[in-house]
């Protein structure tokens, strides 16, 4: 692997990719209020589709997915179309998307929401903490109902509709989101997870719906090879927590090791355990490593073999042409993190290329 460098090129889905820099799924909130995209959305991703892969912000698979403010849904025909146009942007600049699936589960507050519908979580317990809302400002995360287990195939069947929706929609392929504390990985975790049935108790029966996910996505997308997820074993965020970690991922990865996915995506948050090393051998395909990476430490990464592709997220905030900026080792322009959510053009689409 001496030769592998971030500017190689790479494969995912059996297509080449430019390179082996993936951007990630960031949350910008520029949506309107029915989960529509705005029109700016098209022109940001289309300045970064240098990117060997693009993977989208979270997008809700149905309304009752969805829980931050200005965040987009894939459910509807007029969001549907919006997303055409964002991946129409991006092709015409040579570029490859995926749409990344997030069920936000029990983290959300209704005033973010266009559905009645409350919050759903797999046992009902209620985050901890606060979230933005633009009609109340800061308020507490809402209280949840637990799922009942015959309701069960109906949100499996969401993801489906929504990988559909998407490939509709021109994009490449997507993602599962089971990181980050939403809803697939309220189901891994022993704090959120306190079922006695088929989908809670044991590790095999808290990684089920992962497993049922995927495999409907992957009947929906025609190969599994159109399908990614992303995993953050041990991430604390949004009030997760697992009493096992390894246990609950090496299993996880174990069984959807082998089902010919596109790709499977680790965010590490913490040094040790080292997640990379240890999930990458029982993970047949690309794998991608996300997590605080620089240049010169992605490409140490790849020299070593210890992933395929290097996953950026902030810094492609502040410097569309990220690829082209490592290659000839331009500065890196800062990051504004009070624009990251801010809703208009400044800070999104304002940050010139080279």
């Amino acid at each position: 692997m001496a030769d592998v460098n971030l500017f190689s090129p790479g494969r995912i889905d059996g297509f080449d990719t430019r390179n082996r820099i993936i951007m990630a799924p960031m949350t910008r909130c520029r949506s309107d209020a029915q989960g529509v995209p705005t029109d700016i959305v098209a022109e940001y991703y289309a300045q970064r589709a240098s990117a060997g892969l693009i993977i989208t912000e979270g997008i809700a698979p149905s309304a009752v997915g969805l829980g931050y403010a200005r965040t987009p849904a894939i459910e509807s025909a007029a969001q549907v179309a919006a997303w055409k146009k964002i991946t129409d942007a991006v092709h015409a600049r040579g570029g490859r998307i995926f749409a990344q699936f997030m069920h936000v589960g029990r983290i959300g507050h209704s005033a973010n929401r266009y559905t009645k519908e409350p919050l759903i979580s797999p046992s009902g317990v209620r985050a901890a903490g606060q979230m933005w809302t633009d009609s109340l400002q800061m308020q507490d995360y809402d209280q949840p109902r637990a799922i009942d287990i015959k309701e069960i195939p109906g949100i499996i069947e969401d993801y489906a509709a929504a990988t559909r929706n998407a490939l509709a929609a021109g994009f490449d392929g997507v993602e599962l989101h089971s990181a980050s504390g939403y809803l697939p990985m309220q189901f891994l975790s022993t704090n959120t997870n306190l079922r006695t049935d088929a989908y809670g108790g044991s590790t095999a029966n808290r990684i089920r719906f992962v497993v049922e996910a995927l495999e409907a996505m992957s009947k929906a997308a025609g190969s599994a090879s159109k399908v990614g997820i992303k995993i953050s074993p041990a991430m604390p965020f949004n009030d997760i927590n697992d009493a096992n970690p390894v246990e609950t991922y090496t299993t996880l990865v174990k069984a959807i090791g082998s089902m010919g996915l596109a790709y499977l995506h680790v965010l590490q948050s913490a040094p040790d355990p080292n997640y990379f090393a240890m999930l990458r051998p029982l993970f047949k395909g690309p794998f991608a490593a996300g997590g605080g990476f620089t240049k010169d430490s992605g490409d140490a990464m790849l020299k070593l073999g210890g992933a395929d592709f290097i996953v950026y997220g902030k810094l492609f905030t502040s410097n569309p042409d990220l690829p082209a900026r490592f290659q000839k080792g331009a500065p890196l322009v800062d990051f504004d993190a009070n624009t990251f959510y801010g809703g208009g053009a400044d800070g999104y689409i304002t940050y010139k290329s080279l």
